[in-house]
C-alpha cells in the first residue's frame, strides 16, 4: 500500500528534514520518498497544519489483561493508544497473575504482535509486587522485559532497591520506581495543603515523594546502575534529580502529562475523576514541572493511563480508586497546559526521543529507507474528548467535555495505517 503525507511538517531531530514541510511517501511500511513532488499513492493524507514525528512511546500505562479485562484488555488499550498517537506502550506488571514469568512476558508480546501498537512488558521487580524477594530478572530480561518495576506499588525497602540496582547491572537493565513513602501517604486522598484542610480530607504530603527520591538517589550513588523515577510531582524531587544528573548519576524521570493541568485548588471538590496518585499538587510544584521539562531534568511525558470500572470510581471520594484514563488525551492535555513553556518540537521530543533514550531503544528517524514508525498530528487543532467516543474501557477522565488543543490524526507502524 502506498500512503502519501501531503505537506507535512516534520519533527525528527535526527533527520535532515527536521522542521521542514515536505511530502512523504510510505510504501508497504517503508519511507521511500521525501520531497516537494507528489508521487502517486493509494491513500493521500492531507490536513491543515499536518505534522509528523517518530511514533510516540508511553512509559507508563495499565493493561488489565490478564485478570482485570473488565478494566482494560490488550485490544482496547491498543485502540486507545493508537487514537492517542502512541505506536509503542510500556505496560505495568500489575496484572493477575503479575508479569513475573517468561510466560507472562510472552503472553503480552504475542497477543499484541499483530496490533498497530507494540506493547512492551515491564516485569515485576519483586515477587507478586510485594516488595520482598526479587524476581528472576535475567530470565525475564532475556524473554523480552524492557524494564523492572512494581508498577503502581512503590518499592519501599532500601535493601530490596539496593539489591535490585546491583542485579540489573548484570545485563545493563533499568529499575523503575514510583517515589512514595507509603507510611507517609497512608489514607491520604489529595495534596496536603490549605485546600485539603478546608475540605476535611487527609492530605498526601509532598514530603512523601521527596524523602523517597532522596533515599533512592543515595542508594543509586552507592550501588551504581540505572534508575528511573515514574510520575514525579514535586518541586523538591525535581530539584534533587536535577542535582543528581549534574553529579553524573544514571537517573531519569517522567511526569504524567496531566500533572500540570490542575492544582489542588482548582480540582472539582469530591469529583473522583480528579483523584490521581501522585495528586495534583501546588502551583509552585506545577511551575517546577514546567521548568523541569524545559531544562531537560524531566526526560519524558507519560499517559499514566489507569482505567477503572464504574464501581471503582462512582463512590465517596475516600473510597474511590486512584487514577484516570489518559492515553487518548496525553498529548493534547500536555500541549494545552504547557504550550506557554514548551515549543512543539520540545514537547514532541518528550514522547519520542526521551522514552527511547531512557530504555536504550532505537529512535525512529524520518528518512528514506527507514521503517515508518510515525505519529500524525495537528498541534493547533482544538477538539473536545467525550465519554461516548473514548476507545478505552475506562470512562474515568476529568477532561471529558473540556476543549483541548492538539489533535492526533493517526499512526503508521508495522505497516499498518490507522487514521482517526
Amino acid at each position: 500500500m502506498k500512503v502519501l503525507l501531503r505537506a507535512a511538517t516534520i519533527y525528527s531531530p535526527q533527520s535532515s528534514f527536521h522542521l521542514q514541510q515536505q511530502n512523504i511517501l510510505i510504501v508497504n511500511g517503508t519511507i521511500t520518498y521525501i520531497g516537494a513532488d507528489e508521487p502517486d499513492a493509494d491513500k493521500v493524507v492531507t490536513a491543515e497544519g499536518l505534522s509528523v514525528s517518530g511514533g510516540w512511546m508511553d512509559l507508563h500505562a495499565y493493561v488489565g489483561e490478564p485478570g482485570h479485562e473488565y478494566k482494560e484488555d490488550i485490544q482496547s488499550i491498543a485502540a486507545a493508544a493508537s487514537k492517542g498517537g502512541f505506536t509503542e506502550v510500556l505496560c505495568l506488571p500489575n496484572t493477575n497473575p503479575v508479569i513475573q514469568t517468561k510466560g507472562a512476558v510472552n503472553y503480552l508480546k504475542n497477543h499484541s504482535a499483530y496490533l498497530p501498537v507494540t506493547l512492551h512488558p515491564i516485569a515485576a521487580a519483586t515477587v507478586d509486587t510485594e516488595g520482598k524477594d526479587l524476581t528472576e530478572m535475567i530470565d525475564l530480561y532475556q524473554a523480552g522485559a524492557v524494564a523492572f518495576s512494581d508498577g503502581i506499588r512503590p518499592l519501599q525497602g532500601a535493601d530490596v532497591i539496593l539489591k535490585a540496582l546491583q542485579y540489573v547491572q548484570l545485563f545493563d537493565g533499568l529499575l523503575m520506581n514510583k517515589p512514595e513513602n507509603t507510611r507517609l501517604t497512608e489514607h491520604g486522598q489529595m495534596h496536603e495543603g490549605i485546600t485539603s484542610t478546608q475540605l476535611g480530607m487527609k492530605g498526601i504530603p509532598a514530603l512523601a515523594e521527596e524523602v523517597a527520591v532522596t533515599r533512592d538517589l543515595q542508594l543509586l550513588a552507592y550501588a551504581g546502575g540505572k534508575m528511573h523515577f515514574s510520575l514525579v510531582s514535586t518541586a523538591a524531587a525535581i530539584d534533587a534529580i536535577r542535582k543528581a544528573k549534574a553529579q553524573g548519576l544514571k537517573v531519569t524521570c517522567d511526569v504524567a502529562s496531566y500533572q500540570a493541568s490542575f492544582i489542588d485548588e482548582t480540582i472539582a471538590p469530591f469529583d473522583t475523576n480528579y483523584k490521581v496518585a501522585p495528586p495534583f499538587r501546588s502551583q509552585s510544584d506545577a511551575e517546577a514541572i514546567k521548568q523541569g521539562l524545559a531544562d531537560g531534568t524531566i526526560d519524558a511525558l507519560v499517559s499514566a493511563h489507569l482505567p477503572h470500572d464504574t464501581e471503582s470510581k462512582k463512590l465517596e471520594f475516600d473510597l474511590a480508586d486512584f487514577g484516570i484514563i489518559n492515553l487518548e488525551t496525553a498529548f493534547a492535555v500536555a500541549n494545552t497546559a504547557l504550550k506557554d513553556k514548551l515549543p512543539t518540537a520540545q514537547l514532541v521530543d518528550k514522547f519520542v526521543t526521551g522514552p527511547r533514550t531512557i530504555l536504550g531503544h532505537k529512535i525512529p528517524v524520518i528518512a528514506v529507507g527507514e521503517a515508518a514508525n510515525l505519529t500524525l498530528f495537528q498541534s493547533d487543532q482544538a477538539w473536545t474528548p467525550t465519554e461516548t467516543e473514548t476507545l478505552s474501557k475506562g470512562k474515568n477522565s476529568p477532561f471529558f467535555g473540556k476543549e483541548l488543543t492538539g489533535r492526533v490524526i493517526g499512526t503508521i507502524h508495522k505497516g499498518q495505517v490507522v487514521l482517526h
